[in-house]
């Protein structure tokens, strides 16, 4: 009997030279784990994988050291704030510059970005915190209220709120929607080096170089819990993703706790020394962590690791045995984040009083161009990561596999588990079952829009064999005609939809935009929809009130299709709707009934109320969908926020 390997509970990953110069900032790509972001003290910052030891991209235009870095959820953007005080904003797919953002006077210490809009937040060693809308290239709003560096920023599951940490021993909550400071939360006696709230309750953790970690509670704003005798200065902490349990990167260890009361489950030793930034992807935590131009990456399987009940031996526990220590409470049920709306796009924008803030965005975004580059070091990483709609894929995308553990060093231990059990010495072999029937093949649940070719054909198939070098090329016309063979039925098919686009194009020359809508809702064909809101969506000012009313159930369909084309444009029109439409409906709706007769408003409220119905069933839709991960997930996020109002 084979003995069976037993694999580490952590282990190292790899180590790489990241920089020519000391690194200076690093972080994680929260939504794989795979994606590893560095700014250095020559300016530049550079993209990895956690796992592959070759630079993926680098970014120039900084001219000072990169002090800190962010990615978005999606891994889309990067953002990086430097030493001079400027922030650059990178879109990583097209490989360009997409902002600069000047107005910090100090170097910048921590950024955020936000979770459902394009704004990103920066705290600097101005004590300033500046509020940015990346589409406007703007400066939103600035919150006061700190003394010294503000070195951590992190925005609520919800959007709603921005927690911030500085050296001055505080941390404040902000209010997005009202511009303010709703608590500040004392009680450290060192610098607050970071922050991290709860994924579903209103639970807010801070750490800090005085080596605790505390716990607040956001509805009573008062402390929960406060966990002493960490073995260094708190600089990374995370909360699983279920919320069960905080993990805090200590000192060349990883310690799992509990709030409610506080306890510390388990302790892992890991060798990474100081610990900069976590990230949780497929029940494995990866750690990363840097020392002058070194970068070390570092796993650990979380399905070995204690996350809740037990509590493991260590110092900050009681000293009691197990047996004696009394029952834990039972924690009080503390309210969940409902997704409320924010309406941080709203605030009034602060004077841009600097030179810096008046420059004309065209000769800034030259000038961008010039001095900001995105050298792409090794192309087929960048392909896969960055650009995947961009190839050819007949089955869903794959998920990403965890790292393979390592065998655990220790043979005592590996003999231990070959030992058989009862259970095992009963079973046998069970036969491999040969079956003529064909499997039958996996359909994508999405369609992906980016693609050239059907999903599950191959226009090789229906080419004839090249047998002579002569023949290795085909007229175009010789080819459509082999490509044709057996698909009349789809060639009939499309013939009717161009007869389809050409009717509604014949109500569309006439100016009447309410009339070829409605002929493409009459055809009763998507496809035709799609066609005409891709053209709609362009120009807002075509949207009127009478055609939401025929547009709306079409939505709902698009956003149940399995096309993924069919879902951006419902949802790109949807939002139009909401943003343009919705605050008018819901003030018809509510105001007191007119005296006299008025035929228009009448007409007016009897749309307003059709419009609102259908509105409320298609949000019932959204919020089912919000919880979705990457773009379509963004997407419905954000069109739940617009439409909470109709709660």
């Amino acid at each position: 009997m084979a003995t069976p390997v037993v694999t580490k509970v952590a282990w190292k990953l790899q180590e790489i030279v990241a920089h020519a110069s000391n690194v200076s900032s690093l972080v994680l790509g929260k939504g794989s784990g795979r994606l590893l972001a560095t700014g250095g003290d020559d300016c530049r910052v550079n993209l990895w994988s956690t796992h592959k030891p070759n630079c993926i991209m680098s970014l120039t235009g900084h001219t000072s050291p990169v002090e800190s870095v962010r990615l978005n959820t999606p891994e889309e953007l990067i953002v990086a704030g430097s030493q001079s005080g400027s922030i650059r904003v990178w879109d990583l797919e097209a490989a360009k510059i997409l902002r600069t953002l000047m107005g910090h006077k100090a170097n910048i210490c921590s950024l955020d970005f936000h979770p459902y809009g394009e704004f990103v937040a920066s705290g600097s060693q101005d004590t300033n915190i500046k509020l940015w809308d990346i589409r406007r290239k703007g400066c939103v709003f600035r919150y006061r209220g700190h003394s010294q560096a503000v070195r951590c920023l992190r925005f609520s599951p919800d959007g709603k709120w921005l927690a911030s940490a500085a050296d001055d021993h505080t941390v404040k909550l902000w209010d997005l929607t009202a511009g303010k400071m709703m608590s500040e939360f004392p009680g450290h006696t060192g610098p607050v080096s970071v922050v991290e709230f709860h994924p579903n309750e209103y639970l807010l953790a801070s750490g800090s170089s005085d080596r605790t970690i505390r716990f607040w509670d956001l509805e009573k704003f008062q402390v929960v819990s406060c966990i002493e005798g960490e073995p260094g200065p708190v600089r990374s902490i995370l909360f699983n993703p279920d919320g069960c349990c905080l993990y805090s990167g200590c000192q060349d260890s990883l310690r799992v706790y509990g709030w409610e009361p506080e306890r510390c489950f388990d302790v892992v030793s890991v060798s990474w020394g100081r610990v900069a930034d976590l990230a949780i992807c497929n029940d494995q935590l990866i750690g990363v962590a840097f020392s002058q131009s070194n970068v070390s990456s570092y796993v650990v399987d979380l399905t070995r690791v204690t996350r809740t009940g037990t509590v493991a031996q260590d110092p900050v526990q009681d000293s009691r045995p197990l047996a004696q220590q009394p029952p834990l409470p039972t924690a009080p049920l503390r309210r969940i984040y409902e997704r409320p709306s924010t309406t941080c796009s709203k605030p009034q924008r602060v004077k841009q009083n600097s030179e810096s803030e008046r420059r004309s965005p065209s000769s800034e975004d030259d000038r961008d161009e010039r001095e900001s580059r995105a050298e792409i070091q090794n192309a087929e990483d960048y392909n896969e990561i960055f650009q995947p709609k961009n190839s050819i894929s007949r089955t869903p995308p794959r998920r990403s596999e965890p790292f393979p553990a390592p065998p655990e060093d220790d043979m005592a231990t590996a003999k231990e588990a070959a030992k058989p059990s009862p259970a095992t010495d009963t079973q046998f072999p069970v036969p491999n079952v040969v079956t003529s029937t064909p499997a039958p093949k996996a359909e994508p649940a999405i369609i992906p829009a980016a693609r050239n070719e059907p999903i599950g054909l191959r226009a090789s198939d229906f080419l004839p064999a090249v047998k002579l070098p002569q023949q290795t090329e085909l007229v175009d016309e010789d080819a459509m005609s082999q490509i044709r063979k057996g698909h009349d039925t789809m060639c009939v098919v499309l013939t009717s939809r161009h007869k389809n686009l050409d009717t509604v194009r014949a109500a569309w020359t006439t100016g009447d935009i309410k009339t070829s809508v409605d002929s493409a809702v009459a055809i009763n064909d998507l496809s035709v929809v799609v066609d005409l809101l891709n053209i709609v969506n362009q120009k807002a000012s075509l949207w009127k009130l009478d055609l939401c009313t025929t547009v709306l159930p079409q939505i709902e369909k698009l956003l149940q299709s399995k096309y993924e084309s069919y879902v951006q444009t419902g949802c790109t029109s949807l939002k139009l709707i909401l943003q343009r439409f919705l605050p008018l409906i819901t003030d018809i709706l509510a105001a007191p009934p007119s005296v006299g007769v008025d035929i228009s408003r009448e007409e007016r409220l009897h749309k307003c109320r059709l419009c609102y119905k259908q509105l409320k069933g298609i949000s019932g839709l959204v919020k089912s969908k919000s919880g979705l991960s990457g773009r379509h997930g963004s997407a419905f996020r954000e069109l739940h926020l617009l439409m909470a109002s109709l709660d």
